[in-house]
């Protein structure tokens, strides 16, 4: 549990410094100073492809948690080694970032998408308001969707798959955790498409958007409260929509 809270605070600390983007700044005269993207290269891209992977990381380790402490107690009744207890845990863990990770380099393509196509703000957040009420609407209506159903009720009871789906050795901890992470991923990939509605340098909507999954996979009521911030969502997409055309 340490070791969980320390890197999701890491984490953290790495986000609110910034996660090493700097915007450039462009004099427009008159003492006007317009804050700029930077030109998308390899080094560029390499440091959004980590500050992608750290925000997953903040984002969706301390909602593992519960599952990680269980592993440990699942790895004391099945290893005859108890030293390799830890290491199975952490194993585990890596399997789950790993499907994390791939997350941020499709995220990360997504984004150098969007930006040469000018629908990202210098914020990297959407600058088309039919394209972030239309990813609302999306969001929202996948809350409602069988799959979410499916993926979040493997998410809230975590004993029950590991006893399903637990694999031995410690190439099977971190098989395990790669699925209990592609599990996670079904639920939560279209809320993450939510970060680029208000930005992604925007730490209070990552946070926001933590506090959400986080409550969704652990606390009593959270397929009922999956369900209502769907019905938020649409709300709020359609009512943007309706005063773009009105």
């Amino acid at each position: 549990m340490g070791a969980l809270a320390v890197a999701s605070a890491m984490a953290w600390a790495y986000l609110l410094l910034g996660a090493g983007i700097e915007m450039e700044r462009m004099d427009m005269g008159g003492g006007h100073v317009m804050a700029m993207q930077r030109g998308w290269d390899l080094p560029y891209a390499v440091l959004v492809l980590t500050m992608w992977v750290v925000m997953m990381a903040a984002m969706m380790l301390p909602t593992a948690a519960p599952t990680v402490l269980l592993v440990t107690a699942l790895a004391e009744d099945r290893l005859d080694n108890s030293n390799l207890i830890p290491a199975t845990a952490i194993l585990f863990a890596s399997g789950y970032l790993l499907v994390w990770c791939a997350f941020g380099l499709v995220a990360t393509l997504l984004q150098w998408g969007l930006d040469n196509a000018g629908l990202l703000s210098e914020t990297m957040a959407f600058a088309n308001s039919i394209l972030a009420s239309t990813v609302l609407i999306a969001a929202g209506a996948y809350q409602w969707t069988s799959l979410k159903d499916t993926c979040l009720r493997h998410c809230r009871s975590p004993t029950a798959f590991l006893i399903r789906h637990w694999r031995r050795g410690m190439l099977g901890a971190v098989r395990t955790g790669v699925r209990h992470g592609l599990f996670c991923l079904g639920c939560c990939w279209m809320l993450m498409t939510l970060l680029f509605v208000s930005g992604l340098m925007n730490l209070v909507w990552v946070g926001a958007i933590a506090l959400l999954v986080l409550f969704e996979k652990t606390l009593p009521g959270g397929d009922a409260m999956s369900r209502f911030t769907g019905l938020v969502l649409i709300g709020w997409g359609g009512l943007t929509l309706t005063r773009i055309f009105e």
